[in-house]
């Protein structure tokens, strides 16, 4: 049985770092800027957790952000790993998941920051890389039918980045997903609530509140999005709400959502949740991890904090808080990884956790990959113009001539670019190497990096930039100009189009040269750490820069 009560408050690449391993911008991280180019110009398998190397993320963790002390449970930190000879990390034994364990009386299947990654590019290959819709609904069918655990789902937020029409329509198939899989209760992040309220509110609200499942504590949607949860389970009784911590307030720019302080939120909703009676209490904080710690501290009778903070990977266990019984489990971030918390004992005396990579041992799924293609066909139905993108002038002022046009005089450096991946980036975008019953090219976050001619941090076209195969053709692929920058003015000069000086000549032939020493700055823009790992290692630039090594005009 369900009970939530509601209170309703008032209403590029190509000529300098061409690869042999095509590695596209499908969801990376916004860069902090717009950055121009570097010249200026089946069955289901065993459970098993592989030993990871470490995360390579933004940010270090300071002491303070590492668990106090471990969590009931015994997790096992992966074993050290080395660099091979080619950079790439040997294989690593893969490690039983739940080892030890029970079947406990009723699992929490915890997640959370998925930031918009709702399936992994796949441009290294998919059994490279973590995370996806697919794969979270494979590992919980896995739970719940195979092991015939009864879960119960959570969600700390953040669905989706960046705002307008491309992000709605991810938010509405990601909370379509979440419907799938059955979750009982999931907070807003801050990248949420920058959405249109109104198409928020449609994604996640329900005609029967009770069965509304997106609540918070201290932030509300037209006033009737519940404030908490209770969830009943083979006789426990599961206390739930959310908090948006007051560091993230100022990210938020929307006068439709209600906000009250954390604190006052929360106090307001502890009464109620205690008059429950339940066994477990549980706070979904969508806050940075000094805060939930303040949280837990000020209201101890959470003895689960499920915290949308901290930065890469979560910690192999959880986080006892000082000076409280609770302890506190990290999401994460990109949606890479799931915790589940085991509770045991007649009134979920013991806690038992374990961090799962969503890797590529858990397979895809048919209710999955219809929902992903159903957001690409709307997508393609909508077009850059519904999306709301337009072109945009290049920062230089050049214009785009394409690949063809460069192999005319520099033929040699033509002849190497037409035998490698980039050459037919596009292509693998229209027909993808894997799962390729969805096209991805009409999605600006994939194509950006696929084509010549598009702001790779923006997911915008510059004009003459690649608009469609039909008619652009000759701007698909990652090309001459993705590196050296727009060529129209370098060309015109030497075609004799211009009336220029020979000074004026030699520095546009100047602008469009790449030094080797700046190239790798170009190639991060889209080889970036979640789409290219390899690409980050020790030596790698150099090797793959033997493949394709090619100088100048023949």
């Amino acid at each position: 049985m369900l009970m939530i009560p509601v209170r309703t408050l008032p209403a590029i690449l190509v000529l300098v770092s061409l690869t042999f391993s095509l590695l596209a911008g499908c969801e990376k991280p916004p860069a902090p800027s717009p950055q121009t180019p570097a010249n200026g110009g089946g069955a289901t398998p065993e459970v098993q957790e592989p030993a990871e190397p470490a995360a390579q993320s933004p940010e270090t963790k300071t002491p303070e952000e590492m668990p106090a002390e471990p969590a009931t449970t015994e997790t096992h930190e992966p074993a050290e790993t080395h660099e091979t000879a080619s950079g790439d990390p040997p294989p690593l034994p893969a490690r039983e998941l739940f080892e030890g364990w029970e079947k406990p009386r009723l699992a929490l299947f915890l997640t959370g920051e998925q930031h918009g990654y709702i399936e992994p590019c796949g441009c290294t290959g998919l059994e490279n890389q973590k995370g996806g819709l697919n794969r979270r609904f494979s590992f919980l069918k896995q739970l719940r039918q195979d092991k015939g655990w009864d879960v119960v789902a959570l969600d700390a937020g953040n669905q989706v980045r960046r705002f307008g029409r491309q992000a709605e329509i991810k938010f509405q198939t990601t909370a379509n997903a979440i419907k799938q899989m059955d979750y009982e209760a999931i907070t807003f992040g801050p990248d949420d609530l920058r959405l249109s309220v109104d198409e928020v509110f449609v994604a996640v609200a329900d005609e029967d509140p009770e069965k509304t499942r997106f609540m918070a504590a201290n932030a509300s949607l037209l006033g009737v999005t519940p404030r908490y949860r209770i969830i009943e389970r083979d006789g426990l009784k599961i206390g739930v709400t959310g908090v948006f911590g007051d560091s993230r307030r100022e990210e938020v720019a929307n006068d439709e959502v209600e906000f009250q302080p954390a604190v006052e939120g929360l106090e307001a909703v502890w009464p109620e949740l205690e008059a429950a009676k339940c066994d477990l209490y549980v706070l979904l904080a969508s806050a940075s991890l000094e805060e939930s710690r303040e949280y837990a501290r000020k209201f101890p009778g959470f003895r689960l904090i499920v915290t949308a903070g901290g930065a890469g990977e979560p910690t192999l266990e959880m986080e006892k808080i000082e000076g409280t019984e609770s302890q506190m489990v990290q999401v994460g971030v990109k949606g890479m990884f799931a915790g589940v918390v085991g509770l045991f004992g007649d009134h979920a005396q013991e806690l038992k956790y374990q961090r799962v990579p969503l890797d590529a041992r858990f397979p895809d799924s048919d209710e999955m990959m219809t929902l992903l293609a159903s957001y690409q066909q709307q997508l393609e139905a909508l077009g850059w113009d519904g999306l709301g993108i337009k072109p945009i002038e290049h920062p230089t002022g050049r214009e785009f001539v394409g690949s063809n046009k460069c192999g005319e005089c520099h033929t040699t450096a033509f002849e190497i670019w037409e035998k490698t991946p980039h050459s037919h980036a596009t292509q693998t975008l229209v027909h993808p190497p894997e799962r390729f019953e969805v096209a991805r090219h009409y999605d600006p976050e994939c194509i950006a990096c696929h084509v010549v001619g598009w702001n790779q941090s923006q997911y915008v076209p510059y004009k003459s930039g690649y608009i469609s195969l039909e008619e652009t053709p000759l701007m698909a692929g990652v090309g001459c100009e993705n590196c050296h920058g727009p060529g129209a003015d370098h060309v015109a000069a030497e075609e004799g189009e211009l009336m220029l000086s020979d000074e004026k000549i030699a520095e546009l032939r100047k602008a469009m040269q790449l030094p080797l020493e700046s190239a790798r700055q170009t190639c991060i823009q889209c080889h970036d750490i979640d789409n290219s790992p390899n690409f980050h290692n020790k030596g790698a630039f150099e090797e793959y820069w033997k493949k394709v090594e090619h100088y100048g005009k023949d």
